[in-house]
């Protein structure tokens, strides 16, 4: 199962005490006491697996580690060791105490999320002409904690979008080495599934039905991941009675869910146009041209069809 919405709590690693220690050695008396170590810190950093927030399923406590005690004869303590944590590129990193967000949008970008506490200082840094033993020493100060909520938005060049059963992990699996699941029923595609062709990352959101803007069926879960998607291929299913009607279901919810995806640059694909006469599809094609003129049909089967699906994608890659 994807997670893509997750709150974890983050806490940076506590600096170590300074220390309170005298030399023992004639001639040499004095304060020896060294500092503490400072504690480690946390970070984000961002990596191609979509499914890495998955270990935060159970995991929801994360710490660095402290740093260590200073000790006599002038040795500091250790360093604390940092945490990096990997998040898949495309997760929103927000701070729930105060609002603030910041998103992880390359592989290998680290961004910093907590700093560990500086360590206390030790009597050595106390000593003077008038307080030559003495035993002040510092605490360790501790290091940062908050709360977190990472939220994965698929950040791809060309999104699948339609009703259940519509043929988008077929077309998916044609296009690309992608492996996803294909079976003759709803909602056979239970995450987002990714594919590449050739330069382009291609996104298979699953199946959407009415009411989805308000969490039926799949709910919004999915409808996030659209925002990143900068071009929809929009499959309706050429078995469909009405492919007008099952177009405009989509596009009501894309506008219920945020009108903004409504400005995306859209394909219409009749899918599995193999499976009815020519002359039906010919009727429907025409019908939806009506609303959108980017209207094309496809079959898995047909050669000729895949590739002018090929051509629109090869086009998109051209104005990257």
């Amino acid at each position: 199962m994807l997670i893509d919405d997750v709150i974890i709590k983050v806490e940076a690693g506590n600096g170590g005490k300074g220390a309170v220690a005298f030399n023992k050695n004639m001639m040499s008396l004095g304060p020896v006491g060294g500092h503490g170590g400072k504690g480690g810190s946390v970070y984000f950093e961002g990596v191609s697996d979509l499914n890495a927030l998955g270990q935060f399923r159970h995991k929801k406590n994360i710490k660095a580690e402290d740093g260590g005690n200073g000790r006599g004869q002038f040795r500091d303590g250790s360093d604390g060791g940092d945490v990096i944590l990997k998040v898949p590129v495309g997760t929103i990193i927000q701070k729930i105490e105060t609002g603030e967000t910041e998103e992880v949008l390359k592989i290998g970008e680290r961004i910093f999320i907590a700093k560990g506490g500086r360590g206390g200082k030790g009597n050595f840094h106390f000593r003077s002409a008038t307080n030559t033993t003495p035993k002040q020493f510092q605490e360790g100060l501790p290091g940062e904690r908050l709360t977190a909520r990472l939220e994965l938005k698929l950040i791809a060049d060309a999104g699948f979008i339609g009703l259940p059963n519509a043929g988008k992990s077929s077309l998916l699996n044609e296009l690309t080495m992608a492996k996803s699941k294909v079976a003759n029923y709803p909602f056979t595609t239970l995450e987002p599934n990714l594919g590449v062709y050739y330069e382009l990352i291609l996104a298979d959101i699953p199946g959407l039905i009415e009411g989805a803007s308000v969490g039926k069926g799949l709910g919004i879960k999915f409808l996030r991941h659209i925002e990143r998607v900068k071009i929809l291929l929009h499959l309706i299913s050429a078995e469909s009675e009405n492919p007008v009607k099952d177009y405009k279901i989509i596009k009501n919810e894309l506008k219920a869910y945020n009108k903004e995806l409504l400005k995306k640059t859209e394909y219409v694909f009749l899918s599995k146009s193999d499976m009815i006469p020519e002359k039906e599809i010919k009727k429907k094609i025409v019908a939806l041209k009506k609303i959108n003129k980017n209207v094309f049909p496809v079959s898995v089967y047909d050669w000729n069809s895949l590739e002018k699906v090929k051509e629109i994608l090869n086009k998109i890659k051209s104005e990257k």
